[in-house]
């Protein structure tokens, strides 16, 4: 193991002062004129990290231009589906559109077919109604005239009966007085008569 003293001899010796603190800069020799030391990080010179660094931004530009052909490609795959989702969507509402145009059309067709069923009924009803009234009233007429014809041909067959018993008891009565006054001899100058007329 090494000493630490032994160490801290191979370096320079750095004093702080106050115009090191004022920023001003001190160069300490160390005994070899003209060796000044290099910054390096991880073991790398500057000239390195340099050729790293152009080495990255070159890959950055590299596969960043297709990245970012591959985002742009998939931003304009998302905007044509956004396009087509809107297109369809107008479509659609046009679709509705039109076939809410043609359920109003056929409501208002509906209430005017509705209102001309309504009148064409009422006119069917008054027709119906009217109707009834004028066959009512004819078959009032009618069995009015039938009473009438029914009591006509009662009374003809009452007029009828009573000429025929009126007739009848004229008969009778008329046999009784001929009985009463004619005698045998005064039929037989009547039955002489009339085959003498024969």
């Amino acid at each position: 193991m090494a000493n630490p003293q032994t160490q801290t001899a191979d370096l320079p010796e750095v004093i702080a002062t106050d115009v090191a603190e004022q920023g001003v800069a001190v160069t300490i020799d160390d005994g070899e004129a003209g060796k000044h030391l290099e910054p390096s990080l991880l073991g790398l010179e500057p000239y390195q990290w340099v050729a790293i660094a152009m080495a990255v931004l070159l890959l950055i530009a590299f596969f960043g231009a297709k990245v970012h052909k591959i985002i742009a490609g998939g931003l304009d795959n998302k905007i044509k589906a956004i396009r087509d989702n809107l297109e369809e969507a107008k479509q659609l509402r046009a679709e509705a559109e039109k076939l809410r145009e043609e359920y109003a059309a056929k409501v208002s067709g509906a209430e005017k077919d509705a209102e001309a069923m309504l009148d064409n009924a009422r006119r069917e009803a008054d027709g119906i109604v009217a109707k009834a009234k004028d066959d009512t009233a004819a078959m009032i007429a009618r069995r009015e005239r039938m009473a009438q014809d029914k009591i006509a041909a009662a009374e003809r067959q009452a007029l009828a009966e009573l000429r025929a018993k009126a007739a009848d008891a004229s008969t009778a009565a008329a046999a009784k007085l001929i009985a009463k006054n004619h005698d045998a001899a005064a039929d037989r100058a009547l039955a002489d008569e009339v085959i003498g007329k024969l």
